[in-house]
Parts: structure tokens; C-alpha cells; sequence
């Protein structure tokens, strides 16, 4: 009896912590949005296609979140999301469509460009001092009106049927893309709270002036941090143009929100010095299920944007009275310590 009795003393404040997290209030959250959509439904959203197409299309949110999340862990804002994905895909279609690059090469090639423009964005606000909001946002605009030459005016639908194929495949209803992103989100995982560089990330993030008291470099962390981000750009670009029946001018244009409200929603503190990439996961899932009921119930997009702003901006408020409450002294015999 007595075991049992500091077994539960031991287990109740991990238990209780556990229930008030983040991640397991989202994992809710979606567990009764789905039985909600599968009520409405008749069943019809629990069917294959449904979940096959559900999922197909999760892919790309849950890893441009990813992205976000990554220059958000140092402080960091990247503006630059949906461009840079957008610039990426239409160069990957243009070279196989109109160039006839073999498709492993285009998809390596894509994935590098990203990549470099991560890398070249952070050198650059490094090199520079200017705010990382001025340098993403210059970015974006001259990254839209590079895609907007790339392809102009039209859809370049004719590169590689293989690369289709691969986007739409889905064994026992589970699409490649999105098992795509969850190995990368998994992977992510390793590397920020498992691997030395990861956490040097986080040190940097969360206390810039300790983490250069202890001789690790913050221009190096923002800079990894802005490559980081753009690999997964990178690899957002190819879920993209496989799941995609063709790409323009206009592919990545309503990433930025979504790269945001992921990571946010999740958990994740715009100053810094945190990552949650199980929450950013759900949270990406979530918006998923409220674009689903739209399509449902025949909602207009306007509300949908509205109720997810909505969200954020709850969750940073909460964020913030959650931080005050926390620094707040606790009074010691009537005196503030």
C-alpha cells in the first residue's frame, strides 16, 4: 500500500504536467475534430480516399511550419517562406518540363537552391545587423517576382510523370509525401534536442549573451538556423510539385500564414530559445481538419483565415500573460523577493 501510495505521489505532478501541455490540449483538439467531421460526414472522411487525400495534402504545411519553427527557436523571423517554396517548385518543373533534367537531379538541384538562399539570407543579416524581418521580406519580394519570370503567366504541368506518381502514391492509404514529413519532422526532432548543434541552437535562442559567454557563436547559430530553414523549404518544394497536377506563379502564395500559425499554435515562443515539433505537427494538422470543415460545410475562406488570426493571436497573448505570471516575484511574509 505504501508503494503504490509513492508510486502516485511520484507519477501525479508528471501526469498533471503532462495533461496541461501543449501538444496533448492540440492531440485533443484533433481527436474530436475528427469524430466531429466524421459524424457530419456520414463516415465518409474516415473512408480511404478521404484520409489518403487528408494526409496528401498535410504534407507540405506540417514541413513549412517546420521551417518557420526553426528560425523562430534563434529569434528569427522568415518571411521568406512561401516565396522561396514558390521559386523552388517552379524552377524544379521548368528544368524537367522545358530542360528535360533527369528528376533525381532536379529534385538534389531544388533542394540545394533553397538551401543556399537559407544560407546567403543568414550570412547576409549577419553580415549586415539588419533586422532579420527587413532581410526576409526583401527576400520574398524579389524571390515572388524571380518565380513570376520563371513561369510567368502560365502552369508548367508537363515534368516528370514519375515524380506525379511518387506524390499521389499512398500504400495502405498513407501517401510517400506525407511519410516525407514525418520522417523529416522526426529527424528535426533528433538534431534540435539530441544533437550538439541543435541544442547550441536552442542556447542561443533562449539567451543570446550566456550563450556567448560560453563561447558559442550567435551569427554561426542564426546563420545554420536560416540554411536549416531552408533545406526544409526545400523539401516542402518537392511534397509540393509531386502532389501538385501542376505548378505556377502562384504556388507557395498561402504558405506564410500557415508557417506561422504552426509553430505558434504549437507552442513554439517568438522569442526564441524553443522548439516543439510534435506540437507543431498537430497544430498543422488542426488548421488542416478547420480547411477540411470549410470545404464540408461550404464555410467562406475569409472566416477560415479569421478564426485561425484569431487563434494566434490568442496563443501569443496567453504566451505572454503565461511569461509574466512566471517572472512575477512571489511575495515572502508580505515583501516582493
Amino acid at each position: 500500500m505504501s508503494l503504490t501510495r509513492d508510486v502516485l505521489t511520484t507519477l501525479t505532478p508528471a501526469i498533471r504536467r503532462h495533461s496541461r501541455s501543449t501538444e496533448t490540449t492540440l492531440l485533443a483538439v484533433v481527436v474530436l475534430g475528427c469524430a466531429g467531421l466524421a459524424i457530419a460526414s456520414s463516415g465518409d472522411f474516415l473512408g480511404g480516399n478521404s484520409v489518403r487525400t487528408f494526409l496528401q495534402y498535410l504534407a507540405t504545411p506540417v514541413l513549412i511550419g517546420l521551417a518557420q519553427m526553426v528560425a523562430l527557436c534563434v529569434g528569427q523571423l522568415n518571411l521568406a517562406v512561401g516565396a522561396l517554396g514558390g521559386f523552388t517548385a517552379a524552377v524544379m518543373a521548368v528544368l524537367m518540363a522545358d530542360a528535360h533534367w533527369p528528376m533525381a537531379v532536379v529534385v538534389v538541384a531544388g533542394v540545394l537552391i533553397a538551401t543556399l538562399i537559407g544560407l546567403l539570407t543568414g550570412v547576409f543579416i549577419v553580415a549586415t545587423r539588419i533586422n532579420g524581418f527587413i532581410v526576409t521580406l526583401a527576400t520574398m519580394t524579389m524571390l515572388l517576382g524571380a518565380q513570376y519570370r520563371v513561369v510567368g503567366t502560365r502552369t508548367v504541368d508537363g515534368y516528370s510523370s514519375f515524380l506525379k506518381d511518387l506524390g499521389s502514391a499512398a500504400p495502405l492509404n498513407i501517401p510517400l509525401v506525407f511519410l516525407t514529413a514525418v520522417a523529416t519532422a522526426a529527424l528535426l526532432a533528433l538534431f534540435m534536442h539530441r544533437g550538439i548543434a541543435g541544442r547550441r541552437l536552442l542556447a542561443a535562442g533562449g539567451n543570446p549573451l550566456a550563450a556567448r559567454l560560453s563561447g558559442i557563436s550567435t551569427d554561426r547559430q542564426i546563420v545554420l538556423a536560416h540554411t536549416l530553414s531552408g533545406l526544409l523549404i526545400g523539401v516542402a518544394a518537392v511534397t509540393a510539385t509531386a502532389s501538385l497536377p501542376g505548378v505556377n506563379a502562384s504556388v507557395g502564395g498561402d504558405w506564410l500564414l500557415p508557417s506561422f500559425a504552426a509553430p505558434i499554435i504549437g507552442g513554439v515562443a517568438l522569442t526564441g530559445g524553443s522548439v516543439a515539433v510534435l506540437g507543431t505537427v498537430l497544430a498543422a494538422f488542426l488548421m488542416r481538419l478547420i480547411d477540411t470543415a470549410r470545404a464540408q460545410f461550404s464555410l467562406d475562406p475569409s472566416w477560415v483565415n479569421f478564426l485561425i488570426g484569431i487563434v494566434v493571436l490568442g496563443t501569443v497573448v496567453g504566451g505572454r500573460i503565461r511569461q509574466s505570471k512566471a517572472t512575477t516575484p512571489v511575495p515572502v511574509n508580505g515583501v516582493a523577493s
